[in-house]
């Protein structure tokens, strides 16, 4: 059924819901990335419906980004950032959730973090001291602790023994920050003298200095690991993932983020730990309908049993599929969560289905196995205008999968951004790369608008690696052909009448197109930071060539004798039913393509003719073959869509 609307290439392309596919608008520049050398990661920030961010989270900083612009602050002016210990290797791994002006962050190497916004340029990171939890199990063994003070900082606490503290080790320098339990209340490590001895500031106080034996270390620590997955799930704020608990999930408080406080009421915290045959590392946990547990080697629903909330006594916990989940934090999607399976070459849709009243997790790369060759490194939600799930595949190139549920749609295509990259990227091998390679992916809604696709582009320039933040102009970009922007890493011009135009220092050296005035011009070579123009202009794009390509499947047209498959044909005529397009090239392959004619006797000279609406028919300059491919390109930085396309072709009998 999906084949006579499938395609065997579609390249910087998009597919509409509603059926056809547009070419993809071109990236705006923004900025280059603090150092360019080291990895960056971009993750969306939403205050409110009118303040959004992009934070550029490198090397042991996050900068920011707003208004499609980027943050600058100070005099003379510069790039607003704040300090982080997150290194290049750890930024992709982190993970968080958000409520309200605060993001809470994971990573298993570092304390759980705060960041909270009060100002455009007032932002802080402060590590988390949470209150009165999560802890381990209960010391069982006869080893006593005794506190020098029931109250204070600096206060000695001391062990009889070493049984029973870490394994048998004691008290490790690992341990400091690490939250301890004693005598009725509760305190953190400061530092460690030695394995029987360190020294704490009590935040609860204690109820006495005698010694105990009922006593209790914190779950989150540089000794035991901190959490790696975390979301909120029916106002609490839940975390897991640990190295020494990876199968524990750690309910906080109700409506207090950083209680974690137990107790058998109702409200208080709770911890649990998912029974399996197999040790699983928690790879991510999402909040819809139920709370889902994505792990290494299965997915988990998290629930009460009923449609009453979680409680310390009546929680409940099942798994729904053997799959296996990647360490990629998943798309929330309506009541559906789409994840990278375990391998990183499929995307499954884990979603209730009545019939069973479980979970099934079917395949969505199904109709398209090739796609996700390189495995998926990330991926993001973009929910207007067309709920296009988009993901950065392990070669650098992005994929987009335009996905509706309700109408069974799931279309996938690829983009590769202009530009060029030479070296070793992931696991590739050091060579030439014919596009930019996409190392980050994130989405942000603006107002009464389109959500907003913010990337991170690694590219070779002027012989020296830049990695630029850009977003992807407005897919709809109105009735204005001037405002269309169709080449990637671009700059607009609006001035008076000009040829020579400056300011693109970031693509030096790079070939780029220019469109003046709404008509695309000769390519031209960045030189000093500047291009010549062949016209003059008062409103111009100039960016990066990109090509799309969009080829059909084998036609299928029947024959007497059944089906056309493997028989020699011929396509002598093809419309092709346009909506918005200019300039346009058709033929059996993307290497011999007839152009298009778009422009009549009608069109003034000086200026470009309008964007066609309609059918198209072209003679087809094709041969006798047993495939009949119809190959459709568009190599200019004009627009394109695509609704149809309707072959008159010969089969020939055997």
């Amino acid at each position: 059924q999906k084949y006579f609307s499938a395609c065997s290439t579609l390249e910087n392309f998009l597919v509409h819901p509603t059926g056809g596919a547009t070419r993809r608008p071109g990236t705006r520049h923004v900025a280059e990335v603090k150092t360019s050398a080291n990895t960056t990661r971009l993750i969306p920030f939403e205050f409110g419906v009118s303040d959004t961010y992009i934070l550029e989270f490198g090397h042991n900083y996050i900068r920011f980004y707003r208004n499609s612009g980027q943050i600058v602050s100070g005099s003379p002016a510069a790039a607003y950032e704040i300090a982080t210990s997150y290194t290049s290797a750890q930024v992709n791994e982190l993970k968080y959730a958000q409520s309200g002006d605060v993001m809470y962050i994971t990573h298993p190497s570092h304390e759980i973090s705060k960041l909270a916004r009060t100002g455009h340029t007032a932002w802080t990171l402060t590590e988390v001291t949470l209150s009165d939890g999560p802890y381990i199990s209960q010391n069982a063994t006869t080893t006593t602790l005794q506190s020098g003070a029931t109250t204070g900082s600096g206060v000695t606490l001391t062990a009889s023994a070493v049984t029973g503290i870490n394994g048998g080790d004691g008290f490790l320098s690992t341990d400091v920050g690490r939250l301890v339990t004693f005598l009725d209340g509760y305190a953190k490590i400061t530092a460690v003298a030695s394995t029987t001895s360190a020294t704490i500031t009590i935040l609860d106080d204690f109820s006495g200095t005698g010694t105990s034996a009922d006593w209790s270390l914190g779950a989150f620590s540089d000794t035991t690991g901190h959490p790696s997955a975390i979301t909120f799930f029916e106002e609490r704020l839940v975390f897991a993932g640990t190295l020494d608990q990876p199968q524990t999930v750690y309910f906080s408080v109700a409506g207090d983020f950083e209680n974690f406080k137990s107790g058998t009421n109702a409200s208080d915290a709770l911890i649990f730990t998912i029974g399996a045959s197999d040790v699983n590392v928690t790879r991510y946990l999402s909040s819809g309908r139920n709370l889902i547990v994505g792990t290494s080697g299965g997915e988990f629903i998290v629930s009460s049993g009923s449609d009453a909330a979680i409680t310390p006594t009546n929680i409940l916990i099942r798994k729904q599929s053997n799959y296996g989940s990647a360490d990629i934090q998943p798309a929330q999607i309506a009541n559906v969560t789409l994840f990278v399976q375990r391998a990183k070459r499929k995307v499954r849709e884990l979603a209730y289905e009545f019939n069973t009243d479980s979970y099934v997790a079917p395949d969505m790369t199904i109709l398209a196995e090739h796609i996700t060759e390189g495995g998926i490194d990330a991926m993001s939600y973009q929910q207007e205008p067309d709920n296009v799930v988009w993901c950065v595949r392990g070669d650098g190139q992005l994929l987009s999968l335009t996905y509706r549920r309700e109408e069974k749609v799931v279309a996938w295509s690829r983009h590769k951004l202009g530009g060029t990259y030479t070296g070793t990227h992931g696991s590739l091998a050091s060579a030439t790369y014919d596009h930019g390679m996409v190392e980050s992916v994130a989405v942000i809604p603006l107002d009464g608008s389109e959500y907003q696709v913010w990337l991170v582009v690694k590219r070779t320039i002027d012989g020296a690696t830049k990695r630029y933040v850009e977003y992807f102009t407005p897919f709809d970009f109105g009735t204005d052909l001037t405002d269309a922007v169709f080449v990637d890493s671009s700059l607009s011009y609006s001035g008076v009448s000009a040829t020579a135009i400056s300011g693109l220092t970031h693509i030096e050296g790079q070939e780029v197109a220019v469109i003046a005035n709404g008509a695309a011009q000769a390519n031209k070579t960045v030189s000093s930071g500047a291009i010549t123009s062949d016209h003059a202009m008062t409103k111009g794009v100039i960016g990066l060539p990109y090509t799309s390509t969009l080829r059909t499947m084998r036609i299928e047209g029947g024959a007497q004798s059944g089906t056309g498959q493997g028989k020699t044909k011929r396509i002598h005529e093809v419309t092709i039913r346009m909506l918005r397009t200019l300039g346009a090239k058709v033929g059996t392959s993307s290497a011999t393509n007839d152009i298009i004619p778009f422009r009549s006797s009608a069109d003034e000279m000086d200026q470009p003719p309008d964007m066609f609406d309609g059918d198209k028919k072209i003679e087809f300059d094709g041969d006798y073959d047993t495939d009949g491919f119809i190959t459709v390109v568009q190599d200019q930085a004009l627009p394109m869509t695509i609704l149809a396309l309707y072959p008159e072709l010969t089969v020939f009998e055997d």
